[in-house]
Order: C-alpha cells, then structure tokens, then sequence
C-alpha cells in the first residue's frame, strides 16, 4: 500500500509542475491549495530535495521547484524515494538476502510477476503525465 507519503509527494510534485512558470512556490502555497498540513509536507519535500528531484531556496523568494523537468521524474522513482522498496514481499527488496526456501518455494513466481508488472506499470509514468491526464487513458497503457 503507498502511504499518505507517497501520494502526498506526488501532489505536490504536480502542483510544482503546474505552477512552474512562477519561480520558486511557497510551501505555504501548497498546503493551502491541497488542504495538508506544512509540517507534513517539510518532511516529504526535504526528502525529494535530498534526493534532487526537488530544488529548495531559503529566504525571501524561496520556495521549492521542480528539479528536472516533470517529463523526467518517474512516478516510480518519487514512490521509492518515499516509500523505500516496493516489492510485495521482503525476499524480492533490493539488498535483501538470498532466501533459503526460494528453490522450493512453491508462490516465489507470483510474487516476482506482481513486483514486475508494479515496477513496470509505475515506471511508464512521470509527473508530466499527470498533469491534466484523462483519467480514463491510464487504463489503455500497454
């Protein structure tokens, strides 16, 4: 399950995109326009700055914005930033250690297919393709 992290991150991410042209936006401006708290989304925002998909400027004028054009941040790169790993089970996450069992284990093949077509299905999609997306297209991606 994505938490409110995940989903938050990409809200805001969107929000930057549409609202790029005005420079560098508030956070304040943020969680006025998506109803959520600041405090929240600085603990959010400070971790896509850490990991350069934000970019941050302190003092008068600041704000935040995009750090790579919306067409490059994938929508699966935000959520693992976010969220850590998104393997379904923990023998499947990045670093983890060889399971034992997995020779034998009769559902191994069914968890790879669902972290495959996760992992493929979310890295078709960047923050560009969110912005004013028919919602009805994301069904048709093949």
């Amino acid at each position: 399950m994505i938490s409110t992290r995940g989903r938050y991150a990409l809200r805001v991410l969107v929000d930057l995109a549409e609202n790029q042209g005005d420079g560098y936006i508030t956070l304040k401006e943020v969680a006025e326009r998506h109803e959520i708290s600041e405090k929240y989304l600085e603990i959010i925002v400070k971790e896509l700055v850490r990991a350069g998909i934000l970019e941050g400027l302190r003092g008068k004028g600041g704000g935040y914005r995009l750090g790579h054009p919306a067409e490059q941040i994938k929508v699966m790169d935000v959520l693992c930033t976010l969220e850590g790993d998104l393997a379904p089970v923990a023998c499947l996450a990045d670093g983890s250690k060889p399971c034992p069992r997995a020779a034998d284990c009769r559902t191994l093949p069914l968890w790879k297919g669902l972290n495959e077509v996760v992992s493929s299905y979310l890295s078709k999609f960047t923050v560009q393709d969110l912005i004013h997306k028919d919602p009805d297209s994301f069904d048709n991606i093949p």
